[in-house]
């Protein structure tokens, strides 16, 4: 039979391993996409604010890259995919 301490132990443990599984949706610069078509993409896909996307936009051209997302990586893809699909450079770390 477990106990306190046991299910407590294995709580813990259950939470460092989703931790260790995050990953980050990466969104890189380039000299094609305008700031507004960023904007728009990360609102649409990311579910982001104006602000929020914004930010992440100047983020990404002066830094050359930016992690827009975190989460687990059967969330990330298919935002990566709807991103890459608008022709923005994407990848997931």
């Amino acid at each position: 039979m477990n106990t306190l301490a046991d299910i407590q132990f294995e709580e813990e443990v259950m939470v460092d391993e989703l931790e260790l599984t995050t990953s980050r949706l990466i969104v890189h610069n380039d000299e094609v996409n305008t700031f507004d078509w960023v904007i728009q993409a990360l609102i649409e896909v990311c579910k982001h604010t104006v602000e929020q996307a914004e930010q992440c936009s100047y983020l990404i051209h002066y830094k050359g890259k930016y992690a827009v997302k975190s989460g687990a990586l059967s969330k990330l893809k298919p935002m990566k995919d709807a991103i890459t699909e608008r022709g923005i450079n994407a990848t997931i770390e």
